[in-house]
């Protein structure tokens, strides 16, 4: 991530569509400067043996991105595709994989990027599929932890952000496919 960047009135963000927010939470300058430490944490943690970088799509592909490059230490990178939102602002509870990883994971660093940890079912769905595909380790690195996920079986190694208990948007995160695209981290009203 490169250049400066200032904070942004939400209220008056055109890339809203007029979407009333009631906050930033996480600015583009905190973000940036968290993604860049969690780039040398993960570095420092995996000195050696083969490193998968496993993206959760759609929301963790702008954290991805950034992260990646931060990270000093050959890697690979390969995606997951589970839904478990649709439209809602609640997670259904149904858990689908539409797309696995064509890596292969046998013998890995497996390192799963997750955008947050909300209610946990997605990463306990998940974290046993990959368990069973026999990785050398298996961690997640989730940008935004909520730290409400009753029977979470597996927490995150690397974490950028305790959020707070709202619906957020922004760097990644959706609400019915809107908002990705936002430089910042909001919650919405």
């Amino acid at each position: 991530m490169t250049g400066t960047a200032t904070p942004v009135d939400a209220r008056n963000d055109p890339r809203l569509s007029g979407r009333a927010v009631k906050r930033v939470a996480f600015d583009e300058i905190a973000i940036a400067k968290r993604v860049t430490e969690l780039g040398r944490e993960i570095s420092a943690a995996y000195p050696s043996g083969d490193l998968l970088v496993l993206g959760l799509l759609k929301g963790s592909f702008i954290f991805l991105s950034d992260l990646v490059r931060q990270i000093t230490r050959p890697l690979q990178v390969d995606f997951l595709v589970a839904s478990s939102y649709g439209d809602g602002t609640v997670s259904s509870g149904t858990v689908n994989l539409v797309y696995d990883p064509e890596t292969q994971l046998e013998g890995k660093h497996i390192l799963l990027v997750e955008d947050i940890i909300d209610s946990g079912r997605t990463l306990n769905r998940l974290m046993a599929i990959l368990k069973d595909r026999a990785p050398r380790s298996l961690d997640i690195c989730a940008l935004l932890h909520k730290r409400i996920a009753e029977g979470l079986k597996h927490d995150a190694r690397f974490v950028g952000f305790d959020a707070p208990n709202e619906f957020l948007v922004g760097y990644g995160l959706d609400h019915a496919e809107n908002f990705r695209h936002l430089p910042y981290i909001a919650s919405l009203k």
